[in-house]
């Protein structure tokens, strides 16, 4: 017994007063917020306006009418294509 917890069985606890660090393309959002002065919420709603379009010619949409970096670009397009339903 440990504090009161079969070896092996003790609890372990969560710290949750961290939020998680997000993963993936939504990694880039508050980054994309800053540089670009909209929140992601704009840009994801332009790119689904655009969803005709295949995944690197919204990337080349955003870079040139917006004039976002490819890195950015790509982070939302991904991020709409993995959340829209197929």
């Amino acid at each position: 017994m440990h504090n009161g917890f079969p070896i092996g069985f003790e609890p372990f606890f969560i710290d949750m007063t961290t939020p998680a660090k997000p993963q993936g393309p939504a990694s880039y959002f508050t980054s994309i917020e800053k540089k670009y002065g909209q929140p992601i919420a704009h840009w994801i709603g332009l790119v689904e306006k655009r969803s005709a379009l295949k995944h690197m010619e919204q990337v080349a949409w955003l870079k040139t009418e917006h004039g976002m970096g490819h890195g950015h670009a790509n982070a939302i397009v991904a991020y709409v294509k993995a959340n829209s339903p197929s």
